[in-house]
């Protein structure tokens, strides 16, 4: 099927600049994803699933999971993902300042080429960097501290908001996922 990427606010990946390119097949999930209307965090996820398919086949590394998220975010800001920066108190300000800086990269026709030596500085230094940030147990970490960081409140408006886009057959299984959960503990 042929759609045209700027009617759902992404870029295609000619158009991008800066650090690696997301995959064409990451820009068509997306695309769908926005087709489907769903949450622009919805969206960037499947930039976050390949930074961390990155990490794990080696292409690069991560110092930390928080690092390899916020990688596959920003390519997402970048791409052209409608996923707004931080507010004030949610992050530091130099993180705020870069999500802004690449939400309008994102929102605006492509510019200047990225710089061929920045782009290899920024690869070498990652391929230095190790393995362990997209393993299961770290990325169980880092979702288990988020949560916790979230109050009760805000956790159940999320998981009511996700119960609208799975389905008959997507609300059948986590239900009994979630009977499983409470028998195990």
């Amino acid at each position: 099927m042929n759609i045209n990427p700027e009617e759902h606010g992404i870029k295609p990946a000619a158009n991008l600049a800066g650090g690696f390119m997301p995959e064409k097949k990451t820009l068509q999930r997306a695309r769908e994803d926005a087709r489907e209307g769903k949450a622009p965090s919805t969206q960037a996820g499947e930039f976050v699933r390949e930074e961390m398919e990155h990490v794990r086949k080696g292409k690069h590394g991560a110092r930390s999971t928080k690092q390899a998220i916020a990688i596959g975010l920003s390519k997402a800001r970048r791409a052209g993902v409608k996923l707004r920066p931080p507010k004030k108190g949610k992050a530091s300000e130099k993180t705020r300042t870069q999500a802004a800086r690449s939400y309008a990269h994102g929102q605006k026709s492509p510019g200047r080429k990225a710089s061929p030596r920045r782009s290899r500085a920024i690869k070498s230094a990652l391929q230095r960097e190790g393995k362990h940030a997209a393993s299961h147990s770290a990325l169980s970490r880092q979702a288990h501290t988020s949560a916790r960081s979230r109050g009760a409140a805000s956790r159940s408006t999320a998981a009511r908001r996700a119960v609208r886009t799975k389905g008959t057959a997507g609300l059948r299984s986590a239900a009994q996922k979630a009977a499983r959960t409470r028998a195990r503990g």
